[in-house]
């Protein structure tokens, strides 16, 4: 994967961080997902987070 897309989404309730991409040509604004925690074990929100 290029460095250059590749971001951190933090989970909103722990320290748990998925790495995923981002088309910035396209997406300007921040991406919010709703994923799995598996610290917590349920569902919960990702925020985009600097690198």
């Amino acid at each position: 994967m290029s460095q250059d897309r590749l971001l951190g989404l933090k989970s909103t309730k722990s320290n748990h961080i998925i790495w995923t991409r981002k088309n910035k040509k396209k997406v300007e604004r921040k991406i919010e997902l709703s994923k799995f925690d598996p610290t917590l074990r349920t569902r919960v929100i990702f925020k985009e987070a600097k690198k």
